[in-house]
């Protein structure tokens, strides 16, 4: 339904810019553990012709330090089946958003049809209402603890055959308040959300344990950027500047194989993932380095230099020891403009604004986006993330747009992608669908789909380590467009229900 809410754009004259923030807002609709108004994200734009921009809409920490005592701040755990991760919810857990401002200002700039035509889609899915899917149903499953923390929440999202439990596949989730919400969003604009009933409303319930305020709202801004461009054996990679991390960690972990002539070996081979395996460990090991000197922000790029560079290939050069809800949108259209949107909500913190059925993020809450710790964030500052939409362009005018959900996978996710196309020449329906593996915490993950006898070398090289009896949404979403010599494909990954549409 996202992406035929995309289609449905298309069809009408919109171009690509106007079919992501379509997608982007039935996202908000159909897929509401992964997406919301009250969210944030990011958009890379590549147009035909004219320069490439990153549009960070991504959330912003409140202007005031917490005091934890005062917060309505507490742990959850998601439960992926194979493995357990932890989160945080209540109203301490909530950042300023930024996708109701980012959709209306990307619009102004890009877009070529009106913003209710946009909508369209997503409010005629919120009062008619949807059949929630085996994947939707999965995902409430896996973060059951947040969608039914609050009797607003199960309100929207309980069970009405099945007292006491979140929506089953099959069962309808109808959102009136939602559309009603959107229709006065297109006629109205951002003010609405910002300086309007629907942000006082919002703040005044922070005073139940949180810090979002009307100052801080009306103080957001959507940001753009220059985007991180590197090169990669012929291709050019365009992807997510600092202060976000996912792209610039891809992009490092690039320039590591880069220096060695990329991934000269056969695909599935220990020497793949042994190879992968260093790199995503010394990707990590960089990541510490530089946020520690302070560097997260604009400054990090410096990751990229090349002494950096080769002082962490060295470290990896014959080393044999070892050492997180997202949903993205890929569109290329007959004008060969690129949009890579990808999008957050976390999980969702347990709180919807009153009467417009939004479901507030949890950012703060998420280990993976304070890695100094929590409570320990700088005031009125963009928050970084892992999100790293991302475009490739060749010479011969080849073009892909990818991207990815999986919290902290997606570095790896980007990473895998490009080697996947660029090293080892896989069209990118076999790009997509080629098992993966992810680094973090000294541990390797490695998805099902690699022959285990084969890669032993490699697993004992990294001693701690899981192997997954399957694919898994675990290791992200790299729903993934393709233009070249006139001949437009895709391929929806199926670890998230990614699904394709051509029109």
């Amino acid at each position: 339904m996202t992406a035929e809410a995309a289609e449905q754009v298309l069809r009408a004259g919109g171009n690509a810019y106007d079919a992501a923030l379509a997608a982007l807002v039935a996202a908000c609709v159909v897929e509401p553990v992964l997406a919301s108004l009250a969210g944030g994200g990011f958009l890379l734009s590549a147009p035909r012709s004219g320069t490439p921009r990153l549009y960070d809409f991504f959330v912003q920490t409140p202007g005031r330090l917490p005091r934890p005592s005062d917060l309505d701040f507490h742990a959850i755990e998601a439960d992926f089946g194979e493995t357990r991760q932890e989160f945080h919810i209540g109203l301490g857990t909530a950042a300023v958003p930024g996708v109701v401002r980012g959709l209306f200002e990307i619009h102004d700039e890009l877009g070529s049809i009106p913003m209710r035509d946009i909508v369209a889609p997503a409010v005629a899915l919120a009062k008619n209402g949807i059949a929630i899917t085996p994947f939707q149903a999965y995902l409430f499953r896996v973060v059951e603890a947040t969608f039914a923390a609050t009797a607003s929440c199960r309100a929207i999202f309980g069970s009405r055959e099945h007292s006491g439990e979140l929506l089953r596949e099959g069962e309808r989730l109808v959102q009136p308040e939602l559309a009603d919400v959107l229709e006065v969003l297109a006629i109205e604009g951002a003010d609405l959300f910002y300086r309007g009933e629907l942000g006082l409303s919002l703040s005044r319930d922070m005073a139940n344990g949180g810090l979002i305020q009307v100052s801080d709202l009306e103080r957001y801004q959507v940001l753009r950027r220059a985007p991180l461009r590197v090169g990669y054996r012929g291709a050019t990679v365009l992807t997510n500047p600092p202060p976000s991390s996912g792209g610039l960690l891809a992009a490092f972990g690039l320039a590591l194989l880069a220096a060695d002539g990329g991934l000269d070996c056969e695909f599935g081979s220990a020497a793949h993932v042994g190879r992968l395996a260093d790199v995503m460990a010394a990707t990590s090991e960089a990541r510490l380095e530089v946020e520690v000197a302070g560097l997260h922000r604009a400054e990090a790029s410096g990751m990229l230099d090349d002494d950096f560079v080769e002082r962490y290939r060295l470290e990896i050069a014959g080393r044999g020891r070892a050492y997180r809800g997202t949903t993205h949108i890929s569109v290329i259209d007959a004008d060969q403009n690129l949009a890579s949107l990808t999008v957050s909500n976390g999980e969702g913190c347990g709180y919807v604004i009153p009467g417009s059925g939004i479901v507030l993020n949890n950012m703060l809450g998420e280990e993976d986006l304070n890695p100094s710790g929590f409570h320990r964030w700088t005031p009125d500052e963009r928050m970084t993330s892992m999100m790293a939409p991302t475009a490739l362009a060749w010479p011969d005018g080849r073009r892909i747009v990818t991207g990815s959900g999986g919290s902290n996978r997606i570095r790896s996710v980007i990473l895998q992608m490009v080697a996947n196309i660029v090293d080892f020449g896989l069209d990118i329906d076999a790009a997509v669908d080629a098992p993966r593996i992810h680094w973090e915490r000294d541990r390797l993950d490695v998805e099902g789909g690699f022959d285990p006898e084969r890669i032993a070398p490699a697993l004992t090289d990294h001693p701690e380590h899981r192997l997954w009896s399957g694919r898994n949404l675990f290791f992200g979403g790299a729903h993934t467009v393709e233009s070249h010599r006139g001949d437009l494909r895709g391929s929806g990954d199926p670890r998230r229900a990614g699904v394709v549409r051509t029109c």
